[in-house]
């Protein structure tokens, strides 16, 4: 194996870094949780994302960085569904409660195998056993990083199975346009074309409320910065915005542009929704790249993705994949300098 070692596990397992360059970005991805754990752009100093400089701070402090989420990202309500008849449960790791992005080892928590590499990508494997955190189903996953000109970072997604299970991964990387997380992001601006959202109760799981924008403080449809308070507090968002009923070809998922630096990030993505989190909750307890210490709002994460909770909410764009079918997710973040 090629590549910068690391790291090793907990459980002894070696973790390389592989450096990669193109299209004006340089970026540096772990096989462990398949994580952008740096990304730069060329006339641009600060980093693009939020990241440790040590592994260790990756399973000791890291709220997902950059990791892929899976094998189902979000939430699942109670970790209970349905699937081809059987029941399943889901390990309940988010309240003691629910599942969120896949269980306490999930994807974004392991070790991937590397298959192929090169100057400007990687492309990293991993198999999910059937029963993998009550997932029903084995499951196999690629994920290739990609740098493209001009200033394109790609991320591909594929999995298969042999039983119907439920797929449904996202890139979770926190971004910071201005100064890599020195100060905060709430004077972003930002653009979703979305006419509605998801409403969620108080543990964050969807009502079942398809709700339209229009006149709340959740309509990104016009850019504006994110910073807005309601009630003399700043609205936390955490919430999925609708974009299709259903995966389709590449489409614009959302537009951010740093306060202070004109940087501009454009998403572009397959998937029918798009999880905006403003990064309220941040506080990682270990110092970030260069030394930066990251507080609340630190960083944004926009997650594409199929709709939280789906399983159990048969209207909302599903993430059963059945044998014979390849899932297949492209998103791509494409930064321009103001």
């Amino acid at each position: 194996m090629d590549g910068e070692r690391f790291g090793t596990t907990g459980e002894g397992e070696a973790v390389h870094r592989f450096t990669m360059s193109g299209g004006g970005l340089t970026a540096a991805v772990m096989n462990w949780g398949a994580v952008l754990q740096d990304l730069r752009l060329a006339g641009h100093e600060p980093p693009l994302v939020l990241g440790f400089e040590k592994f260790d701070d990756y399973p000791a402090h890291s709220p997902y960085m950059g990791a892929i989420a899976g094998r189902y990202a979000n939430r699942i309500k109670d970790g209970r569904f349905i699937i081809s008849g059987r029941r399943c449960q889901t390990d309940r790791n988010f309240l003691g409660k629910h599942t969120l992005h896949g269980g306490k080892e999930s994807f974004g928590k392991r070790v991937w195998q590397v298959a192929l590499h090169g100057p400007d990508f990687v492309t990293l494997t991993l198999h999910s056993p059937d029963g993998d955190m009550g997932f029903p189903g084995a499951l196999d996953v690629s994920c290739t990083y990609r740098l493209r000109i001009p200033g394109t970072l790609s991320i591909e997604l594929s999995a298969t199975c042999e039983e119907p299970t439920l797929c449904n991964l996202a890139h979770h990387s926190y971004f910071n346009l201005d100064d890599g997380g020195a100060s905060g992001i709430l004077d972003h601006r930002l653009m979703l074309p979305a006419g509605a959202y998801l409403p969620v109760d108080d543990e964050l799981i969807p009502t079942g409320v398809v709700q339209p924008v229009e006149g709340t403080p959740f309509d990104f449809r016009h850019a504006r910065p994110i910073r807005l308070e309601s009630g003399g507090q700043q609205m936390a968002y955490d919430h999925n915005f609708c974009l299709a009923a259903s995966r389709g070809p590449l489409h614009q998922a959302a537009w951010v542009q740093g306060a202070e630096s004109g940087l501009e990030m454009e998403v572009w993505t397959t998937e029918p929704g798009v999880q905006f989190y403003s990064g309220h909750k941040l506080a990682p307890g270990a110092k970030g790249h260069g030394g930066r210490s990251y507080g609340a709002y630190a960083g944004l994460a926009l997650e594409p993705q199929i709709w939280p909770d789906s399983p159990n909410r048969s209207y909302f764009p599903q993430a059963v994949l059945w044998p014979g079918e390849i899932y297949r997710q492209t998103t791509e973040y494409r930064f321009r300098l103001g």
